[in-house]
């Protein structure tokens, strides 16, 4: 009995330090936005204000680059998820001897560094006359995000009952109508959160997006700059707008599905 108090503890103190490990840092970060610092910190205190968010709506720069970086992550989204898709119905169908080898040619870019794949997307490029911006950072990125794409959906088709695709073709339905009425469902939920993660990569990365994107800035490069030049709290204050807004949006789409679920269950 006293060996599993002792495991339950340890198991509480663990999560108790991971979620400090994870949410103290963006604590800090949403209160240093209220501090009359002209710097991001939370000691010594200055003073409670609201001035980093005027700071923040005059900032044009860096509203241009988050414009950027949002239409890079659609741009990636785009290219991204269509090629992951492809690859891992591509995958699902190749013989065994050679899934390997392919498996590990498509998942190399993962392991390539960013700065290696912005650099080689730039030369690659030149050589067509196209100089960075926003095409060549769309094409750098997604060179390796769409495996993260093609793992998420190769992970939910390894679970997919290759019968009912032989029953419907049976049934005389074509190819595209079984993928259209049978596997694209199915491969709904994967595709979702590959398209949420690919969003994601997209719109956080610095190492590939630095050596591509030309004279136009994404909110990395912008902020990476800033650091150079005087960071201010106006930063955090960005910072904290996303994070709510991202929280808003998790507690809106937890509270469809669980009307869902409910609806569903009073269904039955």
């Amino acid at each position: 009995m006293s060996s599993q108090r002792l495991l339950a503890f340890g198991l509480r103190f663990y999560v108790v330090v991971f979620f400090a490990y994870l949410f103290l840092p963006l604590l800090v970060m949403g209160a240093a936005t209220f501090n009359d610092s002209r710097f991001p910190t939370v000691t010594p205190w200055d003073g409670t204000t609201l001035r980093w968010f005027g700071e923040l709506a005059a900032d044009g720069g860096m509203w241009q680059a988050l414009t950027n970086s949002l239409i890079v992550a659609v741009g990636v989204l785009v290219v991204a998820v269509p090629i992951g898709i492809a690859t891992a119905l591509f995958l699902n169908t190749v013989s065994s001897r050679a899934k390997p080898f392919l498996y590990a040619l498509i998942l190399s870019p993962l392991l390539t560094p960013g700065v290696i794949i912005g650099i080689s997307t730039l030369i690659f490029w030149r050589q067509f006359g196209v100089s960075g911006g926003i095409f060549l950072t769309v094409l750098g990125q997604a060179t390796f995000i769409a495996a993260y794409v093609m793992l998420m959906v190769t992970a939910r088709l390894q679970r997919f009952d290759r019968t009912m695709e032989r029953a419907a073709l049976d049934l005389g339905a074509s190819q595209w109508q079984m993928f259209r009425r049978i596997l694209l469902p199915y491969l709904k939920p994967a595709i979702y959160s590959a398209a949420v993660i690919a969003f994601l990569q997209s719109f956080e990365n610095y190492n590939t997006t630095l050596f591509v994107v030309g004279y136009d800035t994404t909110l990395t490069v912008y902020i990476a700059s800033k650091v150079r030049t005087g960071l201010t709290p106006a930063v955090n204050a960005l910072g904290l707008v996303l994070i709510l807004f991202t929280v808003v949006l998790a507690v809106a789409y937890e509270a469809k599905r669980r009307r869902e679920a409910a609806g569903a269950v009073k269904g039955v």
